[in-house]
This record gives C-alpha cells, sequence and structure tokens, in this order.
C-alpha cells in the first residue's frame, strides 16, 4: 500500500487539467431560489371594507358583554324560561337584538339526550342570522357560544357571568351582524351565537351538521376574545390545524407522497385572514397558530374541521387562567371570576375588525378553486397545475413558495385558464391556484393533489 508521501509525489507528476465548466441551470430551474412571478403582496380593504371597519362600534360590543353578564349565569342547564336569570333569557335577548339589525334571525333547537356533562335530555339552542347572499351556495359562519360555565362544569345555580368565556366572542359577532346587516356580499354569511359548548362543543356540532349539504367554504369562531396584556393589545391568535381531522387512509397517503402537512384548507383560510387583515385598517397583527387548538381545550370550529370543513379558531393572546372558570367571590380584596372588570373592549372592537376585514374579503370576493391538480405523470422540470372553472372568476393566479416557507412568497398571473405549466420544479417548492374577481379580489389558495 503506497503511503501518503508516495501518494502526493505521484499527483504532483499527473497532467493538469482543464478546469470544466459548470453549465447553467436547466431550464425549468434557471430562476432558482428566486422564480417566476411576483412577490405576493398583501390584500388592501376597498372602499365598503373600510367604511364597514369603521362602523363597528366599541360602545355597542361593550353594552352586549355587560347585558350578557347580567344574566347571572347562562350555563347550558340552567332556566330556559326565567325572563331574568339563565340560558333562556340571554337566548331570548340575543335573537330580539339580532332581529333589530334588519336581518333574518331564528333559533335552531334540538333535544340532547343524556351522556357526558348532560345529565337529563336538554334543549339546546342555536341562534342564528343569515345575510344571504347572491351566490346562495356558499357560505361562511362565524361564530361565539354563549353559555357560560362555573368552576365546576356541572353547577347551573351559581354565578357564571363568563364576560371573556364568551360573551366576548359573541358580542364581536353581534356587532359584526349589526353592521352588515343593510350589505349585499356575493356569498351568504351565518352569524351564529352557538350553546353548549362546555358541554361538549353540543350547538356547533349540530350547527355543522345541518350545513353538511351546503358549500360551507370557511368558519371562525371568537372565543375568549376580551383581554390581552398591555405588550400584546394589538395581537389576536388564530388556531388552524394541518393535517386534517377528517383525513381518510387515502388522503393521508397522498399527503405523505406530495407533502402538504402545512396546506390542509384551514391554513390556507388562516393564510388568508392575514393577507386580509394584519393591516393598517384593523390595526391588529394576526398570529398563526399552527395547531388545531390549545392543550386540554377545545372550541367550536373543531366539529366543523370533523366534517371536513375549513375552520380556524380566535381567541386572546394571553388566557387569565386564575380568573376564567371561577365562581364569582372575593378572596384577599381580590375578585375571583370572569367578570366583566378584566375585559378589555378596545382590544374586542380590534378583534371584530379582524373578522370583518376576513368575513367581507372572503364573501365579496371569489370562491375557492375547486378540484385543483397537479400533473405528475412525467419526468419534468416544469410544473403542470389545472382546474375547474369558477362562475364567479375572472381569473386566475398561480402561487408557489420554498417549501420551507411557512407562507406563500410568489404569485403568477395565468388569466381566464383552467391550465398552466410553470417553468419551476414540482420538486422544488410547493405550488397553489387561487382565483380572482373583476375588482381584483382575491379567494383563499387551494393546494392541488396528484392528477388521476
Amino acid at each position: 500500500m503506497p503511503s501518503r508521501r508516495q501518494f502526493m509525489a505521484a499527483a504532483a507528476l499527473t497532467p493538469a487539467v482543464a478546469a470544466v465548466p459548470i453549465p447553467s441551470a436547466a431550464a425549468g430551474t434557471r430562476d432558482w431560489p428566486t422564480g417566476p412571478g411576483q412577490r405576493i403582496r398583501p390584500q388592501q380593504p376597498d372602499r365598503e371594507l373600510r367604511r364597514i371597519l369603521s362602523a363597528l362600534d366599541q360602545r355597542r360590543i361593550e353594552a352586549s358583554v355587560r347585558k350578557l353578564a347580567s344574566f347571572g349565569t347562562r350555563h347550558t342547564l340552567s332556566s330556559q324560561t326565567d325572563p331574568i336569570r339563565g340560558i333562556g333569557a340571554a337566548r331570548d335577548w340575543i335573537l330580539k337584538e339580532l332581529g333589530g339589525y334588519g336581518i333574518r334571525a331564528e333559533l335552531q333547537s334540538f333535544v340532547q339526550p343524556p351522556g357526558g356533562r348532560i345529565p337529563v335530555p336538554t334543549t339546546i339552542t342555536n341562534v342564528l342570522a343569515t345575510l344571504p347572499g347572491t351566490d346562495p351556495n356558499r357560505v361562511y359562519v362565524v361564530s361565539g357560544h354563549y353559555d357560560s360555565r362555573a368552576s365546576d362544569v356541572m353547577d347551573f345555580t351559581s354565578d357564571a357571568p363568563g364576560a371573556d368565556d364568551d360573551a366576548s366572542g359573541v358580542a364581536v359577532v353581534m356587532e359584526l351582524a349589526r353592521v352588515m346587516a343593510a350589505r349585499k356580499p356575493k356569498a351568504t354569511i351565518i352569524f351564529a351565537a352557538v350553546a353548549g359548548e362546555e358541554q361538549g362543543l353540543l350547538g356547533a356540532a349540530h350547527l355543522a351538521e345541518s350545513l353538511k349539504p351546503v358549500d360551507l367554504q370557511g368558519m371562525f369562531t371568537n372565543d375568549i376574545v376580551g383581554a390581552a396584556p398591555p405588550d400584546a393589545d394589538r395581537v389576536v391568535r388564530l388556531f388552524a390545524e394541518g393535517v386534517p381531522t377528517s383525513e381518510t387512509p387515502e388522503q393521508a397517503a397522498i399527503r405523505r407522497s406530495v407533502g402538504g402537512e402545512n396546506d390542509s384548507p384551514s391554513r390556507q383560510l388562516a393564510r388568508f385572514v392575514t393577507d386580509v387583515a394584519n393591516n393598517s385598517a384593523t390595526g391588529m397583527t394576526v398570529e398563526v397558530i399552527y395547531r388545531r387548538d390549545r392543550y386540554l381545550r377545545g372550541g367550536d370550529h373543531i366539529p366543523f374541521l370533523e366534517r371536513g370543513r375549513p375552520a380556524a379558531r380566535f381567541t386572546e393572546p394571553h388566557e387569565n387562567y386564575a380568573h376564567q372558570h371561577q365562581n364569582v367571590r372575593v378572596e384577599n380584596g381580590v375578585q375571583f371570576g370572569d367578570l366583566v372588570e378584566f375585559c378589555s373592549f378596545p382590544y374586542m372592537t380590534g378583534v371584530a375588525r379582524v373578522n370583518a376585514a376576513a368575513l367581507w374579503s372572503l364573501a365579496n370576493g371569489p370562491s375557492t378553486p375547486k378540484n385543483v391538480r397537479i400533473r405528475t405523470n412525467r419526468l419534468t422540470n416544469e410544473t403542470d397545475l389545472v382546474w375547474d372553472k369558477g362562475s364567479d372568476a375572472a381569473g386566475y393566479e398561480v402561487v408557489w413558495r420554498p417549501t420551507q416557507e411557512a407562507d406563500w412568497t410568489h404569485r403568477i398571473p395565468v388569466g381566464a385558464v383552467t391550465a398552466h405549466t410553470v417553468d419551476l420544479s414540482k420538486d422544488n417548492v410547493f405550488f397553489g391556484v387561487r382565483a380572482v374577481d373583476q375588482e381584483g379580489h382575491r379567494s383563499p389558495v387551494a393546494f392541488p393533489v396528484p392528477a388521476p
């Protein structure tokens, strides 16, 4: 075996080889890592949305929270007939208020059989206000839950004012309904105050089941949106799951083959919210949390996720667990309980603006593209995308991002077509497609699946 010295000597005697020029990148990757298209910029509010944002009234939101807290308890098992105290009194007041906005308001009732946190057959009632769109088949839902609880979830007699959890969310939904009631969006919006949340998301589950026949393209719940610490009083969290709750084994196999763990319909919905609501018009920052919900907790978006619908949860950035769900009492001069005094009404109004920006932009823009596919039947450094034409789209944009990026970085306007080839390898980036209408409104992105 030659020594290191012998090897080095032999190498010195080897004729020099001319440097081989590195070839330029192949056509499909020549723009890497920047790639084709334009950098994506956030969508700005149109004139009508700015009117909506300016019309949201902090005083009305505060009045709604104080009124809901005044019913003493809104426990699902509390009185449904007492005109002053209990969930029935709260239900009737919400219905009357929503109806007074000039919007169609109705009760959606069902009997929940015994089980879990329901000891006896119990009537549970959601209060719904529907703003019809010019496309009645496309629907969006925004909700808060009007039931409350004390320390013991089965205690339906103690005071449980539930100002933050969740009179705050209901007040936001009611104010959205009031401001939007006289307007005519393209899609239908359902403003929902649901019950039975603390007993197991019961009202939301019934609502989600009732909406299975319609094209429900997005759902938001506002749950605990009443307060924030001074250093985060312009921040709202938005929980959005990744791998869909309702994913079938076949869908899981497809996702594992192409990626997309960060590209569920709910994540696309959340990205849309940041696109339209992180701006000076709302004065808020939406922090998307890539989880279905918090540890040991769950909100009314979950029954919608379980039925395969895009849904996400708004909630404040730092919950006060010391007071949440506590029976109302005083200890060493400190009040405990979910009281109005712990709420911030300017903060709630900011959350209402975020909701308004998201809902109006969704309902007044084009529908999310359907049946988006990526062709994988040939080896190429190009990417072929196809999709179905929507009736409300003037054109489409292909969007893409490097796989390590959390949000879309580039857009490629492709016009009123249903197929497009991108000069960029599908192996290196993630692609999506979104619709654009005549006014320039954009839809949420649809993530493609492999074409058959």
